[in-house]
């Protein structure tokens, strides 16, 4: 797993051993981020569920301005701090705790793009957006990308809808924007 494009392009990240921890693939993350692609240079990323850093750590190559990264596995925290270390960027803080902990303690925290990319078939996901949405912590040109599996189906929350999807294999991914 790399940097695809960006400032810190090339850069190898570490990734978490086993199959807890699901990486974002280069191709579904390139694709991501063609969807992005005005909406990333000056944002501020939240990147719940966060495993390796992965989406958080593209965003900021590609010139988001700082990124709040959550994750509550030990083993991932210490894979984000390596690659955070390793890429040497100053404008990530990673946050040791539960993502709906996080949501319910920080509800005064906006954000231009919320990655949410939870364990799948746990309606993770739903939960989340439901967080997110009261108090709204989207910006109103911002983004959620939320990714599940193919099979799984997302509802809109208000003041959410569902915007754009793009299947990858087994991977659905979700484009949410705040209703107009």
């Amino acid at each position: 797993m790399r940097i695809i494009a960006g400032y810190y392009r090339g850069q190898r990240l570490k990734t978490v051993p086993g199959m807890n921890t699901r990486p974002t693939a280069d191709k579904i993350k390139g694709a991501i981020f063609n969807v992005l692609r005005e909406k990333i240079a000056g944002a501020r990323v939240l990147d719940l569920f966060s495993g390796t850093g992965n989406l958080a750590l593209e965003a900021l190559s590609r010139g988001a301005k700082e990124a709040v990264l959550i994750e509550k596995s030990h083993t991932a925290q210490h894979i984000i701090r390596e690659n955070i270390e390793h890429m040497g960027v100053e404008n990530a803080r990673l946050v040791t705790m539960d993502a709906f902990t996080y949501l319910e303690q920080h509800g005064e925290e906006v954000f231009d793009l919320i990655f949410i990319d939870p364990p799948y078939h746990r309606g993770l996901a739903e939960k989340a957006i439901k967080l997110l949405a009261e108090p709204c912590r989207l910006t109103y040109s911002g983004v959620i990308i939320v990714e599940t599996a193919k099979d799984e189906n997302l509802e809109s929350y208000e003041p959410f809808e569902i915007k754009k999807t793009g299947e990858y294999g087994d991977t659905k991914i979700w484009y949410l924007q705040r209703m107009e």
